[in-house]
């Protein structure tokens, strides 16, 4: 049984990927909201409720919580409200989507066309869905983070981006350790928010993630560096870098393996800093809450991904 539990798992994942991605197509055609912004919605909401113990955990294709006052209504007496008459008699937003006359928040089915109806009413053009995003969310950071979803999704013409890959390419030298929380003092007191891995110069760095390039440029602690935002709301940092691959910009959509930029030694001064101590590359990752942003240790990560890059031909 234990030989094919993981082949069991990869199987179910998948099954659930091409089961959302049903979904959020079957919503589409009904509401007319285009089905990337859906899907983006769906895992910015999972994403939040994932890295929140405040938010229940999403449970299979249920990624979207949406506030039972909202659902069924503020002065609604009861707020579990599955009747779309009295909920629409009391002002609420929810809806039947899969014609069983229930509006079932609990229902997949009924939580994504309720989300797309809502955006539907002010329009399904691209400045129209951001209005709404705001409307709904009131957080421009939200808005930006789906949106960017919605970007990726339609790029790859799919919802499975999962796959990963170590930042230095297989054949050439690559030292790390687990220095998250150690101390640095350039700058002021503060701990090391990533893991340096020590590389020659020039040294390709490669995007582990899917993702688009958020922030790119000089930084007076990092160098060149590169900030990237993948589909779960992780920023991954790069930094030290000793330049950028040819047409790596703001706004660039990535995928793992990709070259970005090449290892250097720049940072800890004004622009054009370098050599300060040995070429490495930093890197960081930093998660978005719906909250607040902070930074976890990449270390594990790292660890297994170079492990995979090893048994790869």
């Amino acid at each position: 049984m234990t030989i094919f539990f993981p082949f069991t798992c990869v199987k179910a994942e998948e099954n659930t990927y091409r089961s959302s991605q049903a979904l959020y197509l079957k919503t589409a055609a009904l509401t007319d909201i285009p089905w990337y912004y859906l899907a983006a919605i769906d895992q910015y909401e999972r994403n939040v409720r994932l890295s929140r113990q405040d938010l229940p955990d999403p449970k299979g294709l249920q990624g979207i919580s949406i506030h039972p006052s909202i659902w069924s209504g503020p002065l609604n007496p009861n707020q579990q409200e599955t009747d779309p008459r009295r909920i629409a008699f009391f002002g609420g937003i929810g809806r039947d989507g899969n014609g069983d006359g229930k509006a079932d928040q609990a229902n997949p089915e009924d939580t994504l066309y309720t989300m797309g109806s809502y955006m539907q009413k002010l329009g399904t053009t691209k400045p129209f869905i951001k209005i709404s995003l705001w409307n709904y969310y009131h957080k421009d950071k939200a808005v930006a983070l789906i949106m960017a979803n919605a970007r990726l999704y339609k790029h790859f013409g799919k919802i499975e981006l999962k796959d990963h890959t170590f930042p230095i390419p297989k054949g050439y030298l690559a030292d790390f350790r687990s220095t998250w929380g150690d101390r640095r003092g350039w700058g002021g007191i503060r701990i090391h928010e990533g893991t340096d891995i020590f590389a020659s110069y020039g040294t390709p760095v490669l995007a582990t993630s899917y993702g688009i390039i958020e922030f790119i440029g000089w930084n007076k602690y990092g160098g060149w560096r590169i900030g990237i935002r993948d589909p779960k709301n992780i920023y991954h940092y790069y930094a030290h870098l000793n330049g950028y691959h040819k047409g790596i910009k703001k706004g660039t959509i990535v995928k793992p393996g990709q070259i970005i930029g090449y290892v250097g030694s720049s940072g800890y001064g004004p622009k054009g800093t370098q050599g300060k101590f040995p070429p490495h590359l930093h890197y960081g990752m930093y998660k978005y809450n719906g909250k607040v942003e902070f930074s976890f240790d990449p270390y594990p990560y790292l660890n297994t991904w170079h492990r995979q890059q090893a048994i790869q031909r």
